[in-house]
């Protein structure tokens, strides 16, 4: 597939799909929401890419928000449906892939831009990243799953300190406050992420897409996480892997694992 703001890679068991609008400082406009949702749906159903690292193109940014020329003069419904239409089609449909997916934040990631580094199963920070929701200083709120996600990272007080300051944090304080996991320089952001993949590509693929589940599931309403958990865990006793997985343990050996 052909896509005009987005390029993909994919190398050892790993794919890379990298926003690429450098003079939009990688904006997301409608058409690259679009692209990601397929670049992802396409890696998610390929049974060789065992890990997706996300990042955007150029040393500056890696999104630095939403396109604002695309919905300056929405009406309430429309602004409603490009909510509810943007965080189904892409911000929850790429924290719910049963492949991992790591956010190589590369620079600025500034609303749109941190709201999908955070539907990301988990982030890295280039040391010159900068982080924030300034979406307040248009008289909006983040509309893509912000001010859920980003509170259940940092916590109440610091996401809400964040969204009504409107300001951005450096990467160290991002580290600090638990929303990336990881800092290095920008030129060790990749190699680095590369090699938490590889890391992450040792163990069960299918074992860490029901983690996946059982670990998303603490969040959505009406959903018992723990019941998930033991759902998950159960159905792991029907699997190759599990299979795979156990004897290689009995047997002193290292496991290579079907995926299925």
């Amino acid at each position: 597939m052909v896509f005009n703001n987005i390029l993909t890679e994919f190398d050892n068991g790993i794919t890379t799909i990298t926003i690429n609008r450098p003079s939009k400082l990688n904006a997301l406009n409608k058409e690259t929401i679009h692209e990601l949702h397929d670049a992802l749906d396409m890696a998610d159903g390929d049974a060789d890419t065992l890990v997706i690292i996300l990042t955007g193109s150029g040393e500056k940014a890696f999104v630095a928000g939403a396109d604002i020329s695309e919905f300056a003069h929405f009406s309430v419904k429309e602004g409603r449906h490009l909510s509810a239409e943007g965080q189904k089609l892409l911000f929850d449909f790429l924290e719910n892939l049963s492949t991992p997916v790591i956010a190589a934040v590369n620079g600025f990631a500034l609303g749109g831009g941190l709201e999908l580094a955070m539907c990301s199963h988990f982030r890295v920070a280039s040391d010159n990243a900068r982080m924030g929701l300034p979406e307040v200083s248009l008289g909006v709120i983040p509309g893509y799953g912000g001010t859920q996600r980003l509170t259940q990272l940092v916590g109440k007080g610091r996401a809400m300190e964040m969204i009504m300051t409107a300001g951005m944090i450096n990467a160290g304080q991002a580290h600090d406050y638990g929303l990336v996991n990881h800092v290095t320089t920008q030129d060790e952001l990749i190699p680095f992420c590369e090699g938490l993949a590889q890391k992450i590509m040792k163990n069960s693929p299918v074992a860490i897409s029901a983690a996946i589940r059982a670990i998303n599931s603490h969040h959505q309403k009406g959903i018992h996480g723990f019941e998930v958990e033991i759902e998950e865990f159960g159905k792991c006793f029907g699997t190759d892997d599990f299979a795979e997985g156990t004897s290689a343990f009995l047997e002193k050996r290292k496991a290579n694992f079907p995926g299925h």
